[in-house]
């Protein structure tokens, strides 16, 4: 079976100021989804979903969808509040979608094989969707997945904190994953864990996930079980909170029911976690232009 990209795009980028999944990055209007699907597709993907809030649909459509749907199998999932799997009365009280789980989740009708995640809001370079689509060409096991890693440097902003997982690994596999907020100082760098737990450094080029990961289909059960557990949780707990990615991922490694590859690439990543990124993004781009990795105009 084909296999597919998961393009999470639901948020509305509160940091950057706006709506940065639509916001033009190369010389003649291209997102940064542009560049992603434009990767992935000649990295051996067949097929690209969009996770988006449903009042997204028509603004992507008229944008990203009708430049891709001729060039590869497009399809559209929808993040809403009120798909939950218990305690529905919660949505009433929720503003924003419960979480990267929650998004992948929406995606489960739309993926038949192996897939890979994404965020929307980030430039992953080609090499990442190489490594991606070799690990799930390679990999037979049902149950052995993948993060793309990046060392922490090339993901810093220059204009304040970033939120990454930390990855500690042990003979190729990853064995920890920790959501942090991450500040770079004088040649080394503090995270902060999300949960709350001490504060502690890492080295610049200490290997983090940015949500690139490569699973197989196998996958979707765990984040059911997680989805369906995270609502156990006390209505607080619920409603202050998001179910992660990474969580899903880190629980099931100590519990022993998958394995997670380490699988470094040597792309640049580019993001915009700030309003002031975008200036860095662009010329970056424009660098990669001229050094004839990417066309001028993408699609053509």
């Amino acid at each position: 079976m084909e296999k597919t990209l998961v393009v999470m795009a639901a948020g509305m980028g509160s940091r950057f100021g706006g709506l940065k999944q639509i916001e033009p990055v190369g010389p003649n209007g291209e997102f940064i989804i542009d560049y992603s699907v434009y990767d992935a597709k000649r990295a051996g993907f067949g097929k690209v979903v969009f996770v988006i809030k449903k009042e997204l649909e028509e603004v992507f459509r008229e944008t990203i969808g009708k430049r891709l749907e001729d060039k590869i199998d497009v399809a559209y999932a929808f993040q809403e509040i009120g798909d939950i799997p218990s305690k529905k009365y919660l949505a009433e009280k929720r503003t924003k979608p419960w979480g990267t789980v929650q998004a992948v989740l929406c995606s489960k009708d739309y993926v038949e094989g192996d897939f890979v995640v994404i965020n929307a809001d980030d430039f992953y370079g080609y090499d990442t969707y190489v490594k991606a689509s070799s690990f799930l060409d390679e990999e037979m096991s049902d149950h052995v997945y993948a993060s793309i890693t990046f060392p922490y440097i090339k993901t810093a902003s220059l204009f304040g904190s970033v939120k990454r997982a930390v990855c500690f690994t042990h003979d190729g596999n990853i064995s920890e994953l920790v959501e942090s907020k991450i500040t770079t100082k004088d040649g080394y760098a503090i995270a902060e864990p999300l949960s709350g737990e001490e504060a502690f450094g890492i080295s610049l080029d200490q290997a983090v996930s940015m949500n690139i990961f490569a699973f197989k289909h196998s996958f979707f059960q765990y984040l059911e079980e997680y989805f369906k557990e995270y609502f156990l949780h006390d209505d607080e707990y619920i409603l202050s909170n998001e179910a992660l990615l990474p969580d899903v991922v880190e629980k099931n490694i100590k519990n022993g029911k998958i394995i997670l590859r380490n699988v470094p690439t040597t792309s640049s990543w580019f993001g915009v976690t700030y309003k002031e990124d975008l200036e860095g993004l662009k010329k970056s781009i424009g660098e990669l232009i001229e050094k004839g990795e990417y066309p001028n105009k993408l699609w053509e």
